[in-house]
């Protein structure tokens, strides 16, 4: 029998088991009610571990419990993945293999539209060769589009928070741990460092002057508004 399993991945190089899966167990709980499925425990994986690789200790148990038919729920891509190459040959080698992937966020990239796209090649093979073949390399484009996103959007966040770190270095006049009101600049910063735990707390620190029990503070208040 058919069988629907949910992955989450967090990331937490610097102050291991901090990160929570929250924001990926609501999303998963969600879709549940949406589609009147249930998930047992049993068939809940998570990795506390970077997504540049699949050498992860609960994607292994997943990949080892799954069989064609089967389906695997996400939040989003860059639980799956955040290498673009790698990324991509993963998700064809599990699509060839019968099985279904759904990425809340990413609906384009849900294995049932990408194999409609498929059929529409095929089909489109048959009366004229070069529009299948075209059509084709756009679900190759859109799969690489999506996981290179994943890849570039990590550096990019990561240099803007070393990048912001020369400027606060001028600021002055605050008092260490003073919890003034919070910035949007702060607020996207602390966002990204939750989803994402390669970003350094010290960094952030660093950026806006503020101290490590002061940026714990605001963290908490960005937690309790997710």
């Amino acid at each position: 029998m058919c069988k629907v399993v949910a992955y989450m991945r967090i990331s937490t190089k610097e102050e291991r088991g901090k990160q929570k899966f929250t924001r990926q167990e609501q999303a998963i709980i969600r879709w549940c009610k949406e589609n009147d499925t249930e998930i047992p425990e049993r068939r809940i994986y998570k990795d506390d571990a970077s997504g540049k690789s699949f050498d992860r200790a609960a994607w292994k148990e997943l990949e080892q419990d799954i069989q064609a038919g089967d389906t695997i729920l996400f939040k989003d891509i860059y639980r799956f993945t955040r290498e673009r190459d790698n990324g991509y040959k993963k998700y064809m080698e599990l699509l060839n293999k019968g099985i279904e992937m759904i990425f809340i966020d990413n609906p384009t990239l849900n294995t049932e539209y990408i194999k409609s796209m498929q059929t529409s090649a095929e089909k489109m093979k048959e009366e004229n060769l070069i529009g299948g073949m075209t059509l084709e390399f756009v679900i190759r484009l859109l799969l690489v589009t999506e996981l290179d996103r994943a890849e570039k959007e990590r550096e990019i966040t990561v240099k803007r928070i070393k990048d912001g770190i020369k400027a606060s270095q001028k600021k002055s006049g605050r008092k260490e741990g003073q919890l003034d009101k919070m910035s949007k600049e702060l607020e996207a910063d602390i966002k990204a460092f939750l989803s994402d735990r390669s970003i350094k707390q010290v960094d952030l620190m660093k950026k806006h002057s503020i101290s490590r029990n002061t940026l714990k503070k605001y963290i908490e208040i960005v937690q309790k508004g997710a």
